[in-house]
């Protein structure tokens, strides 16, 4: 896919995606979370990336959907009447999918299935659709200029891109009820006080505290990071610690088998460990278990 919203540059094993609309402050559109789905889906598999940073060309991150658009500015057909049995016996048909599916939605999907750690870098302001898909980053990083707002209650609508399911296990489901309830516009140190970003940072300095964190993940095992990941999100969500005890084990059998071996080799051997597994081909039999 050709990107015309968005950049995707690869360096030193860490890619960064660029929100690129900066004369509409990076406002969402169907093309581009179109090719959202596709940079996602195409880095979990890309094995020149070993983490991902997300961030917005020019003063905001995302400044929420363009609502300048004709017709549905959610691109919907409106000449439907979904139920919840399509979204779940038939939500990759065509009619559906495009028609009824919640665009920043697909673009959170790709981001929860993605093997490679995501990491946020808010550098203005992410409102709407721009606040709801960084819940959905491992973790996110704020500049001091950085504005978030769940602003979706304002406008009549709900919150989407699955927050509802990212924020309350983020922040809580009381802070997350006020901010939605609200729409108020968050700043940054708001944002670090409820532990909603690590740190926050002076603008020129955003970008190098992101790679620093990735820096320290692209150096290990991107099979071992790759089940982390999902390791964390999908047993936290378990009814009980067994389940997470069951993906444990057959996590570490496999890991005895391949990565495991030359990680104990260059603890004792006092190197670094030379790993030379591929997300992209070498994950175990077992994955994916849900």
């Amino acid at each position: 896919m050709n990107y015309t919203n968005i950049r995707y540059s690869v360096s030193d094993k860490i890619l960064t995606l660029t929100l690129d609309r900066p004369d509409h402050l990076n406002a969402f559109t169907v093309g581009m979370s179109h090719e959202l789905v596709d940079a996602f889906q195409r880095a979990s598999d890309d094995d020149q990336v070993g983490a991902i940073v997300v961030t917005g060309e020019g003063r905001a991150f995302c400044a929420g959907m363009d609502l300048s658009v004709a017709d549905n500015v959610f691109g919907l057909n409106e000449s439907l009447r979904p139920t919840l049995a399509d979204l779940r016996e038939r939500a990759d048909d065509d009619d559906i999918y495009h028609g009824v599916r919640d665009s920043g939605g697909r673009v959170t999907l790709a981001m929860y299935d993605c093997k490679k750690p995501i990491i946020g870098a808010i550098n203005g302001a992410a409102v709407g659709i721009g606040a709801s898909m960084t819940c959905a980053m491992d973790i996110r990083l704020a500049s001091e200029k950085a504005k978030v707002g769940f602003v979706f209650n304002k406008i009549g609508i709900t919150p989407e891109a699955c927050s509802s399911w990212f924020l309350p296990r983020i922040v809580g489901m009381a802070t997350a009820l006020e901010w939605c309830y609200s729409g108020d516009i968050l700043d940054a140190q708001t944002l670090r006080d409820e532990r909603y970003v690590k740190g926050v940072y002076a603008p020129e300095q955003l970008l190098d505290a992101a790679y620093a964190i990735a820096r320290k993940i692209v150096v290990h095992s991107p099979v071992s990071i790759a089940l982390t990941r999902q390791m964390m999100y999908r047993n936290a969500a378990e009814d009980h610690p067994l389940k997470a005890h069951q993906v444990d084990s057959l996590a570490i059998f496999y890991a005895s088998l391949s990565s495991g071996k030359e990680g104990v080799a260059a603890f004792l051997e006092k190197r670094p460990a030379v790993f030379t597994d591929k997300a992209s081909t070498d994950m175990p039999s077992f994955y994916p278990w849900w």
